[in-house]
């Protein structure tokens, strides 16, 4: 893909440290494309990376996944999104494990990755860890991940309720994560109305979405203090997404701020989809 400086989506992303005075261990990715050359039709990419381990390596780890999956998505020709996202986000888990086995002092490192790549309408998203991805659609939310954490896991099995996730003693203990030496298992579902079976959700790769869609990824810094609902409320009441993704960190850090908090926003404008509508040659030259 060729990267352009316009985008046809609205994008906003931020990142704040919180206030429990703990280092930033997130980071995040966004980036603007055209397919290729000959093929003018825009891609955008954003990514939530959080990091795990002590003394830096969190953010070390983090550092190496953005940078590897990134990387990955930008030289693809977008041909086959899932096979892109699978071999990048596999690239910078062995990239992760790597550096850890050289560094005494960052083993055990590893980070969470959830990866939204939108083609024109289509969104394609991968994730491992617990750094979510939501659909917000005219008056609805809806998380598209799935958590890959002991309390999901828990909660699907029905050995825990709702009632008794606040406060779990092991409400942070990531299943899944990149930086193990065995490839980690990405998963490609994406709940709709979350009733799914597997198979369904992962045929849900390659959503259309229409004017005014949000897709928010977040790290759990916001998803612990804040809900969804709360989550939806906010972006409606705000003019624009920027105001929106400040609005988002400032109420999590108004209810304490106990993580890092980053969230990554890309936005469909009715122009968009007008465009695509008559044929997409007045998207191609909004490039």
């Amino acid at each position: 893909m060729i990267r352009t400086t316009e985008s046809h989506l609205h994008i906003s992303a931020l990142t704040d440290p919180g206030r429990s005075g703990k280092n930033n261990e997130d980071r995040f990715f966004v980036g603007m494309y055209q397919l290729s050359r000959e093929d003018a039709r825009p891609a955008a990419v954003g990514i939530v990376c959080d990091g795990i381990g002590g003394h830096r390596a969190g953010e070390v780890a983090a550092e190496l996944a953005i940078d590897h999956v990134s990387r990955g998505i930008a030289l693809s020709g977008a041909h086959e999104p899932l096979k892109t996202l699978q071999q990048s986000i596999e690239d910078a888990s062995h990239a992760i494990a790597a550096h850890a086995a050289s560094r005494p002092d960052e083993r055990g490192m590893g980070s969470t990755c959830t990866c939204a790549w939108v083609i024109e309408q289509r969104l394609y998203a991968a994730y491992v860890g617990d750094s979510r991805l939501y659909l917000l659609r005219g008056d609805r939310v809806r998380q598209l991940s799935k958590d890959h954490t002991w309390i999901q896991e828990a909660l699907d099995r029905g050995i825990l309720d709702e009632r008794h996730v606040q406060d779990h003693p092991n409400s942070h203990v990531i299943r899944r994560h990149l930086g193990s030496n065995q490839a980690p298992e990405i998963d490609f579902r994406l709940f709709l109305n979350g009733k799914e079976s597997d198979s369904e959700a992962i045929r849900n790769q390659g959503l259309e979405l229409v004017a005014g869609d949000v897709i928010l990824i977040c790290s759990d810094g916001l998803t612990d203090v804040v809900g969804e609902h709360e989550i939806l409320s906010t972006v409606r009441s705000q003019p624009d997404l920027k105001s929106s993704a400040e609005a988002l960190v400032e109420l999590a850090n108004h209810r304490g701020g106990p993580d890092n908090i980053t969230l990554v926003m890309l936005e469909v404008p009715a122009w968009v989809v007008s465009a695509k509508k008559n044929g997409g040659a007045a998207l191609r030259a909004r490039q």
